[in-house]
């Protein structure tokens, strides 16, 4: 389906006006093929990496929908929740829902661990028609009674490869028992493991399937290379390669914490102004990190994949790999942190002995070679790769009581 403007989607004028105050024109593929669906009621099952617009994809129809339903939340309940697996994402939801709702009475709150509890409970006292929230503290405030989704009609669950890799499965599987089974359930995930694909399986009733292929788009736009080296020369090569004025805003992505800490310390050991962003932070220092780096007064954001998703930051030069992730999807969704808004981008990855495994999946899942500088090792011996299986789709074991889709269609029509 090609849209060449959201007035074709059949969205609320009050949306078309919030949209065309911020200067969002024309609908990218994954707007244009969920929103009319999601606005007919239908379950919908999205891959789509970040940066393909899947916030706005689930918001704006979200939005229509509460308007169209014309009732307000109760005390201590929620019409809609989001599930996000970070506390920068969950607010990024927030910050675009407040742009796409500034002309509609919809209220919302963000629900997430590392700041007070007192403020989200003050706002749920009142109920909010949204409630953006990660499983820990939505938990945690519904087991204290704050807050019951007995009355909840719309659940979206983002990122949901991202969820699982976090440990956050078992509580979505909880919360969601706490839902109705009658509701509007909306799973996005950028890739399909098989514990992904069973959640998908048990939560959402005959979903539609919206696939954006866009591994290879992003980095298309990118020029990738990569550094033969050993782990001890890595941090020398990293201040090297920082003295080049061209890298003006940088992510370096490692794969621990601790490693994180360790470069920040040693970036700042050489004068490179440079913060870490990991979970061992607390979200004011975390955000204070994010807020510096996107407004051009931190030149260096050292990262754990916590921040490989969903964290839109303008004009980011360079991302540079100091360790190549375990899995070759992250590395897509990493350098995806460059190259936005069609744009093109730079990234660099290091690769020591230890991690050439990982190198070769991630050649092979873009389909490209990486261009080498410098010199290639000899490939250690009896390395080889383990051959993964395709995740099976699990059959839905709930039923719906009534079909919510068709109900809204005959309203929308009527």
């Amino acid at each position: 389906m090609t849209v060449s403007a959201f007035a074709e989607l059949g969205l609320t004028e009050r949306l078309l006006h919030a949209l065309k105050d911020a200067r969002y024109d024309t609908p990218t593929p994954i707007q244009s093929q969920a929103i009319p669906l999601l606005l007919e009621g239908a379950d919908l099952l999205g891959i789509a990496q970040t940066g393909t617009g899947k916030t706005a994809a689930f918001t704006l129809p979200l939005l229509d929908n509460l308007e169209d339903d014309g009732v307000k939340a109760k005390p201590r309940s929620t019409r809609a929740l989001i599930l996000a697996p970070t506390r920068e994402l969950a607010l990024q939801i927030s910050d675009s829902i407040k742009t796409y709702s500034r002309h509609m009475p919809i209220s919302q709150t963000v629900v997430m661990g590392g700041v007070g509890h007192r403020p989200q409970i003050d706002a749920l006292r009142r109920g909010v028609d949204i409630l953006i929230a990660t499983p820990g503290r939505l938990l945690d405030l519904i087991n204290q009674r704050h807050v019951s989704l007995a009355e909840c009609e719309y659940l979206i669950i983002d990122e949901a490869d991202r969820m699982f890799d976090m440990g956050f499965i078992r509580d979505v599987r909880k919360i969601v028992a706490m839902l109705p089974n009658e509701r509007q359930t909306l799973l996005f995930s950028a890739t399909m493991p098989a514990e992904i694909a069973r959640l998908a399986g048990e939560i959402l009733y005959e979903p539609e399937r919206v696939e954006i292929a866009s591994k290879t788009v992003a980095v298309e736009r990118i020029e990738q290379s990569v550094h033969h080296i050993e782990k001890a020369a890595k941090r020398d090569t990293l201040v090297k390669l920082l003295q080049a004025p061209d890298l003006s805003k940088v992510i370096v992505f490692t794969r621990t914490k601790r490693g994180a800490d360790q470069v920040v310390k040693r970036l700042s050991r050489d004068g490179v102004d440079s913060d870490a962003l990991h979970g061992n932070k607390s979200q004011n220092a975390r955000q204070r990190a994010l807020d510096k780096f996107r407004k051009g007064r931190l030149r260096v954001l050292v990262a754990t994949d916590i921040a490989a998703r969903g964290i839109d930051v303008d004009d980011i030069s360079h991302v540079i790999n100091y360790e190549l992730p375990n899995e070759p999807e992250s590395y897509v969704h990493r350098i995806g942190r460059t190259a936005r808004a069609g744009a093109g981008g730079i990234a660099i990855s290091f690769c020591d002995t230890s991690e050439r495994k990982q190198l070769r999946s991630i050649e092979k899942l873009i389909k490209r070679p990486l261009t080498v500088v410098g010199d290639v090792p000899p490939e250690p011996a009896g390395q080889g790769e383990k051959k993964g299986k395709d995740a099976a789709r699990q059959p839905n074991p709930h039923a719906r009581k009534r079909n919510r889709r068709t109900r809204r269609a005959h309203k929308r029509a009527a």
